[in-house]
């Protein structure tokens, strides 16, 4: 059986899976032409880099917007949670991207719902109605399409500490739709200050994998590295991805 382990040891968000998974093999090429199928308003260019993080060569994705030229943050462009799920079964991917895609998408609208009291129809997105969470979420699904697994495994998710600005001001770490979407699943203990999974990441390991432990016994095909921003002191802020065959 072809597995996909997700390595989460110091998180996950949307990037680092889509630079972990180009790493591991994925071609960007074909995650390019698959996302230009989507109707999105602004113009986009996406870049993989080459970066060292505490030692470790790994693969950085950038989604640089036509809003100010820069890479790596969220513009407030706000979608309702029906007009994202036309905007994907508009634009023709294959069934599994289609699915996925959706997946993840209710996996972070039903938090919303459930975090600000409003119907699942009404939820608008803030950070993930951004056109580069969009692209993170959808180019995810088309990269792990492309891999063809049988089943996704995670490792426990740390979340990390402390406290960050999100829109509706300044809020614990973990943000709270990231502790919704991880409800049931398995937390790991950090000790790091910031945000290690962000409601994206939440969003993708939450809906797509299927169990949680430590790595499965495989033979390992490939491995990847993907990129976060930030610099810890005793940890490089990657996402590793394992792919192979389990026996």
């Amino acid at each position: 059986m072809k597995t996909l382990y997700f390595d989460c040891f110091s998180g996950i968000s949307g990037d680092m899976t889509i630079g972990a998974l180009v790493d591991a093999g994925v071609d960007p090429e074909i995650i390019e032409k698959e996302l230009k199928k989507l109707d999105i308003e602004s113009e986009y260019q996406l870049e993989w880099k080459k970066v060292v993080k505490n030692g470790i060569s790994a693969k950085k994705f950038y989604v640089h917007t036509n809003a100010d030229g820069t890479s790596g943050d969220h513009h407030h462009h706000h979608r309702h949670h029906t007009d994202i799920v036309k905007m994907i079964k508009a634009a023709g991917f294959n069934e599994k991207v289609t699915e996925m895609s959706l997946r993840i998408f209710e996996e972070i609208g039903r938090a919303e719902a459930k975090i600000h009291d409003i119907p699942f129809e009404k939820v608008h997105f803030h950070e993930v109605g951004a056109i580069d969470s969009i692209i993170d979420i959808i180019g995810s699904a088309v990269a792990i399409n492309q891999l063809e697994v049988d089943r996704i495994v995670s490792s426990p998710i740390p979340a990390g500490t402390g406290k960050i600005h999100i829109d509706h001001g300044i809020y614990p770490v973990p943000a709270p739709a990231t502790l919704e979407i991880l409800k049931g699943k398995p937390l790991q203990q950090s000790k790091v200050e910031g945000e290690l999974t962000t409601p994206t990441g939440a969003g993708i390991v939450s809906a797509l994998a299927q169990s949680f432990g430590t790595i499965p016994s495989m033979k390992i095909e490939a491995i990847g590295y993907g990129a976060g921003t930030k610099e810890f002191r005793d940890h490089p802020n990657v996402l590793r991805v394992v792919l192979g065959k389990t026996y």
